[in-house]
């Protein structure tokens, strides 16, 4: 049996029909914790001209492997074992032809440590084509306060289990965009108390 995300599922036409506007140009993308899948099989069904190449911590891979290898497509290839703070990371350098247009993530940045997403930025910042963009879906805080008490809840439930955890300060995150070059381009409310947040690489 297949890994099943139930909040994957939920959230994927959603996401999908917030980020078409931005992928119709865009071609090559990797996905940073890719999970299950659904999202890479999605995606990639809705919008035929994109590569979606996945990606998951080693010990995580076996299971999004099986997905793509039975519901994906050329335009899937086999997942990157990677982890976000273990460079360097097994991906094309930006000045490759078959460096990446986009970076995605998707409900990844508030079960890392801080020092982890510290280092997610400086990597996509490097493996991006200029003008590519960086897409970080999840809850944020904004002003050091939660959005609502739901997300309040959520955050110590995470810090119970991992105190290094924890959901992000959205001007932290933009602070180490901007310190790769990354400029926002949009913040999107979405469903679930979640926000969609789009960089542009722009040096």
């Amino acid at each position: 049996m297949l890994p099943f995300a139930p909040s994957a599922e939920r959230n994927k036409d959603p996401i999908l029909h917030a980020l078409r506007p931005w992928l119709e140009t865009r071609a090559r993308v990797i996905e940073i914790g890719s999970g299950t899948g659904q999202h890479a099989v999605h995606f990639t069904a809705a919008l035929p001209h994109l590569v979606w190449q996945c990606s998951e911590l080693p010990d995580a891979v076996e299971g999004l492997a099986a997905r793509i290898a039975q519901e994906g497509s050329h335009r899937t290839p086999p997942p990157l074992a990677l982890d976000v703070a273990h460079p360097p990371w097994p991906v094309p350098a930006h000045t490759s032809p078959d460096a990446f247009d986009v970076a995605f993530t998707s409900n990844t940045l508030h079960i890392m440590s801080f020092d982890h997403v510290r280092h997610f930025f400086v990597r996509v910042g490097e493996l991006l084509k200029k003008g590519g963009l960086l897409c970080v879906y999840g809850p944020m805080k904004y002003g050091g306060a939660f959005t609502t008490p739901s997300n309040a809840d959520f955050d110590a439930q995470l810090r119970a289990r991992d105190p290094l955890s924890g959901i992000r300060d959205f001007e932290a995150l933009d602070g180490l965009a901007l310190a790769q070059g990354l400029e926002l381009r949009d913040d999107l409310d979405m469903p679930a108390n979640n926000r969609l947040l789009i960089w542009e690489l722009t040096t």
